[in-house]
């Protein structure tokens, strides 16, 4: 699959970072404006029965009772006292879900999330076998744990969904015993033979390599894509639309909490749809959503009723928000109720749009997006480089008719302000990229 839209705009060399990230984990907190935050790393996103029920447990016990889906398949607890941390620890170690205390942040994999279920894709089944090693791996590696906490690895199993997010290191599965390894946005690949192995080795020597290259200054592949190998191989064309479909799948459910965040009581009923003697995990999507492998498609109407999204398209439909307030102290506003707002206010399918209370855009998709910032006096609404200021009553409609922009502008960017007569702006954000979390 070639770069997505706008990773040909990113600079190749970032910045001199000459600090260590403060990226969250499940044992360092992060101190937030709604108490203390804990990211829970979760390799493929996978969850047993058992460790769903212990997740949601520890978010009733320790926070404020949700639980947040990441866009990396992790999960969030929020609203967590200052002194939790060695209950929440203990906690998760007891289900497996905290491994290593030196490595648990830099356990930041995801997979496709429909692998070895629906017959699609080359990979099958060996992606969930690539998942197991590479975590093993990674955690066995005394260099590894020097990775930054935003480090990404992908595993695709040749479908395309997770090789477009531009992962730092991302392996695809092509079949024939081959696979192919890229580094960050590079514009090609290179094979790795697997007749002998898996090539979850190659995965962890591009980590490494990267690692020594960045020297301290960059987190990123993309910081320093111009000194990474370039690759010699093609990469192969996407075989489906990206993100996971939601509803009734050849061999899983797939549902998903608006905005990625659900209550306990909705993770118990996931987890009791999943069901105890399920012989696949739960797996949590990049698309803050929930894959259910082989559970039975009489619980859709149940997560239905419950609040999940259980089909697709519809306004909900690629609609993500950062925390905004009263979670986050840098947001200018309650950024995800003014998404579900302008949802109800304007309902639109197309492009996914992202609302953001600061220009950090922490969590925005990748590709090709409706960029919504909020301002002192409304909202900027971005795409493909040309922007719209909006005051809040503008705001939902400018939204919905960038979504059902198709595309790509040519025109040079432009800034517009709110007037009655403005046209609306249709065009992807052009802002910094900030890897989501």
């Amino acid at each position: 699959m070639p770069p997505t839209p706008d990773a040909t705009q990113a600079p190749s060399v970032g910045p001199d970072r000459g600090r260590a990230d403060a990226c969250p984990g499940a044992l360092r907190l992060h101190a937030a404006e709604d108490g203390h935050l804990a990211r829970l790393r979760l390799p493929g996103g996978q969850l047993t029965h058992r460790q769903m029920n212990a997740v949601a447990d520890a978010a009733d016990a320790l926070g404020n009772g949700d639980i947040e889906i990441t866009s990396r398949g992790n999960a969030q607890l929020r609203g967590l006292t200052a002194h939790c941390a060695a209950d929440l620890a203990e906690r998760l170690r007891a289900v497996g879900l905290l491994p290593s205390d030196t490595h648990e942040r830099v356990r930041n994999i995801v997979a496709s999330p429909l692998a070895g279920l629906d017959g699609h894709g080359t990979g099958g089944e060996q992606i969930t076998d690539w998942v197991r090693e590479l975590d093993l791996a990674l955690c066995a590696a005394p260099w590894a744990a020097a990775l930054s906490g935003k480090f990404l690895f992908a595993l695709d199993d040749g479908r395309g969904d997770v090789a477009a997010l531009d992962a730092d290191v991302t392996l695809i599965a092509v079949g024939d015993g081959r696979a192919l390894l890229r580094y960050g946005r590079a514009p090609r690949a290179t094979a790795v033979d697997t007749t002998a192995g898996t090539p979850v080795a190659a995965a962890l020597d591009a980590a490494r390599r990267i690692l020594d290259l960045a020297a301290g200054r960059a987190w990123h592949a993309r910081e320093i894509q111009h000194a990474l190998p370039a690759g010699d191989t093609p990469l192969p064309p996407p075989l489906g639309g990206g993100r996971t479909a939601l509803g009734r799948l050849p061999g899983a459910l797939s549902v998903a909490p608006r905005l990625g965040r659900a209550s306990s009581a909705q993770w118990r009923l996931l987890a009791e749809a999943l069901g105890p003697a399920a012989p696949d995990r739960a797996r949590l999507t990049p698309w803050r959503g929930v894959v259910l492998p082989h559970a039975d498609p009489d619980w859709l109407p149940r997560l239905a009723a419950a609040g999940f999204r259980t089909a697709p398209g519809g306004p909900w439909e690629g609609v993500t928000a950062c925390t905004g307030l009263p979670g986050c102290a840098k947001s200018r506003a309650d950024v995800r109720a003014q998404a579900a707002r302008a949802v109800a206010a304007a309902p639109a399918t197309g492009l996914p749009v992202h609302w953001s209370g600061c220009e950090r855009r922490c969590g925005h998709p990748a590709g090709r997006w409706v960029d919504v910032l909020a301002t002192p006096t409304g909202h900027r609404v971005t795409l493909d480089g040309a922007t719209r200021d909006t005051a809040p009553d503008e705001t939902a409609g400018a939204v919905a008719a960038a979504r059902a922009t198709q595309g790509a502008s040519t025109e040079s960017p432009t800034v517009q302000t709110s007037t009655a007569q403005s046209p609306t702006t249709v065009q992807s954000p052009t802002a910094p990229r900030r890897r989501p979390a």
